[in-house]
């Protein structure tokens, strides 16, 4: 009985997959760009490395955009 539930349970999910995994793609993006970007820098407008490494890793997409708006700094180190 538990088996056919699952089951109907992914039929639903199907009919959301075309929207899903594109934001999927744009969040692990985000993720993998945040995360080159706060390596490669070692000056922030505010916070440090751990926090900001810390928030794109938990905050989905949040964090990485967060990190561009208020963390990055606009100077090549």
């Amino acid at each position: 009985m538990n088996i056919l539930a699952e089951i109907n349970n992914f039929e639903d999910l199907k009919e959301y997959l075309p929207f899903l995994i594109p934001l999927a793609v744009i969040q692990l993006g985000f993720m993998i760009a945040a995360l080159v970007s706060i390596f490669k820098h070692h000056k922030y407008k505010t916070g440090n490395r751990v926090l900001w490494v810390i928030l794109s890793l938990c905050l989905s997409i949040i964090g990485p955009v967060l990190y561009f708006a208020l963390g990055k700094t606009d100077e090549e180190d």
